[in-house]
């Protein structure tokens, strides 16, 4: 398996990753359908949290894309990024509450919600060191600059969209299954926080993108 192949898996394991912590949204879904007693609750619900993550991930992913016009600093734009989400690990290490803010976003809202629990967790910094390790795959020195330009911008796209696409395949099957099948119980029995796993795979992830930096 290629680098560039590589961190494409990376961009769909962090999708399904995000996808199965609750925090990401996917019980609110099941709680939209259980209120509204419809199975099309469920899936406008997913299709909202869907939406705002992956709005998410573009709030984070373009302006590295205009940095990256600025190829002769991109060792250092890497590196920054690096340290950027494993600093973003530590404080969530340090203050496990979650942003007050938050709870103040009504239900009906699950786009908006979407957008600044994956802003808030620092979700889009785990795709920055992946996307700027598929960004660098494009021969800067023997393209044009608008050519650059596109492409960065077109893998900025793609990576949101694969990435959001993983998220809501393992959150919402998931919430199908909840639903459908486990019910609520299943919630109380069987699951575990994922806070502090969560705060160390930023940090893992931003350490391994310091590691293969060239």
């Amino acid at each position: 398996m290629n680098t560039t192949t590589a961190l494409w898996w990376a961009v769909v394991a962090s999708g399904l990753y995000m996808g199965v912590n609750p925090g990401m949204g996917w019980p609110l879904a099941v709680s939209a359908a259980l209120m509204d007693r419809k199975h099309g609750s469920l899936y406008r619900a997913l299709a909202a949290l869907a939406a705002g993550h992956f709005l998410a991930m573009l709030a984070i992913l373009l302006p590295f894309t205009a940095l990256l016009w600025l190829v002769e600093w991109q060792r250092e734009f890497q590196t920054g990024a690096a340290l950027l989400v494993i600093t973003m690990g530590v404080y969530l290490l340090i203050n496990r509450r979650h942003p007050r803010f938050l709870a103040r976003v009504p239900p009906s809202r699950l786009t908006l919600w979407s957008f600044l629990v994956a802003m808030a967790h620092g979700a889009g910094l785990m795709l920055v060191p992946i996307y700027l390790g598929i960004s660098n795959k494009l021969d800067a020195g023997h393209v044009a600059a608008g050519n650059l330009i596109g492409g960065t911008l077109s893998v900025a796209l793609l990576v949101a969209l694969v990435h959001t696409a993983a998220m809501i395949l393992s959150g919402g099957a998931i919430a199908v299954g909840v639903y459908h099948w486990f019910g609520l119980k299943f919630l109380q029995n069987s699951w575990f926080n994922l806070d502090v796993v969560w705060a160390l795979s930023l940090i893992l992830v931003g350490g391994v993108a310091l590691v293969f930096i060239h």
